[in-house]
């Protein structure tokens, strides 16, 4: 019997600490429903672009449903353990009340249920709803309307639940609070396209052009001008917008397949209209373009035919040994000059632009084998977005022949 009390009393000092340690920290509360809440818009977010993709016939309703779930899993787990926490602003006498309660209270329900009771509630703790996150957002902007991180999440949030007027008005306040980002003119330009029923309007042209101007790489501008563009059916200026969103893309990422399923079916579109369609990446600015002399060691003249095939290509300098780009010449062709850039890809999730360092090689191949070869000549590590001109001498025995 000893013991039982011995563990009722521990039991008993840690339910005490339940109550006096919230009044004493609450801030660190606060703080972990500002996390819940923040993981909630990343997870609106994250629908949000689904949607647009879908919209935009980028994506199957199959595919939706699946990157919903995916999201869905990823919000569970980011919550878990802190759905259930409620702050409260309590004064300093009712905790102290309500911890001396405790013994009393404890007591009186063990004589009256015993250990009957089953705490099937604590197994499966409720999960606040989507309303309830946007309104702990609403009512962080009310208590500090000078936050733009909470204005921006609140756009999010919005655009999630298909209310594009509100987001781009949330949008708004955050551009006039942090200044005008190019991030932050382009989710404002998104959300008045879908409020303004997806029509295009001078205010959103002049949002994404001062967005891009400022950062020629901002995503969701040039996914928005490739959705209004496909809309629109300029579906050749919907490629070239959505091409330079995936050379900006990692490999990894998933939403690649999706953008590059975008591009196939403008191209289609412009086939089906009998209009020339690209057969490859549109090079573009924002898209590396690797420019290279390959040249001959005047020592190995007389070791070669001019026949003999030659292979220029780039390969990431921390990735697949496979190459990035390839181009094929001759011998004959020697000296020349070589551009390389993703639309010389050999497979479409590998490109130049999904690694930041490359490797120029060029190899002579008497039996035109790609892999191995008789002579060989290899640049240093670059930079793959480097404009600046290359110089490749074939010099060496091909070690892998």
């Amino acid at each position: 019997m000893i013991e039982f009390w011995l563990a009722a009393g521990l039991l008993l000092l840690v339910a005490l600490a339940f109550l006096l340690i919230p009044v004493l920290r609450g801030r660190k509360a606060q703080a972990e429903e500002d996390r819940t809440a923040l993981n909630v818009a990343l997870y609106q977010e994250r629908l949000a672009e689904l949607q647009g993709q879908q919209a935009a016939g980028v994506l199957t309703a199959e595919q939706l449903q699946a990157g919903q779930a995916e999201a869905a899993r990823e919000l569970l787990a980011d919550t878990e353990g802190t759905a259930g926490e409620r702050v409260s602003r309590l004064g300093k006498a009712l905790p102290l009340i309500a911890a001396l309660l405790v013994p009393f209270a404890g007591l009186g329900l063990y004589m009256h249920w015993g250990a009957s009771q089953q705490l099937a509630e604590l197994e499966n703790p409720s999960q606040p709803s989507i309303g309830e996150m946007t309104a702990k957002l609403e009512r962080a902007v009310q208590a500090d309307p000078k936050s733009a991180e909470s204005w921006y999440f609140l756009g999010r949030i919005y655009m999630a639940q298909e209310r594009a007027g509100e987001a781009a008005a949330a949008y708004e306040q955050a551009v006039g609070i942090a200044g005008r980002a190019p991030e932050l003119l382009g989710q404002w330009a998104q959300a008045l396209y879908f409020a303004n029923q997806k029509q295009w309007s001078q205010q959103i042209q002049a949002l994404t052009d001062e967005a891009l101007k400022a950062d020629p790489q901002e995503a969701t501008s040039l996914g928005l001008l490739g959705i209004a563009a496909f809309e629109d059916e300029r579906f050749a200026e919907a490629i070239d917008y959505w091409q330079r969103l995936v050379a900006l893309m990692p490999a990894e990422d998933p939403s690649r397949q999706s953008i590059q399923g975008g591009i196939e079916r403008a191209r289609e579109r412009l086939q089906a209209a009998g209009q020339p369609a690209p057969a490859g990446d549109t090079l573009t600015k924002s898209m590396p373009l690797l420019k290279v002399r390959v040249e001959l060691a005047s020592a190995l003249q007389a070791k070669v035919q001019p026949g003999d095939t030659v292979f220029v290509f780039a390969r990431a300098v921390s990735g697949p040994p496979m190459p990035l780009a390839v181009k094929r010449l001759t011998v004959a062709e020697l000296p020349a000059d070589v551009e390389l850039s993703d639309r010389d890809a050999m497979m479409e999730q590998l490109k130049i632009s999904s690694f930041a360092q490359v490797q120029l090689v060029a190899r002579i191949s008497r039996a035109g084998n790609a892999t191995a070869g008789e002579w060989i000549g290899n640049s240093q590590p670059i930079a793959s977005s480097s404009r600046d001109p290359q110089r490749l001498l074939i010099d060496s025995a091909d070690q892998r022949k």
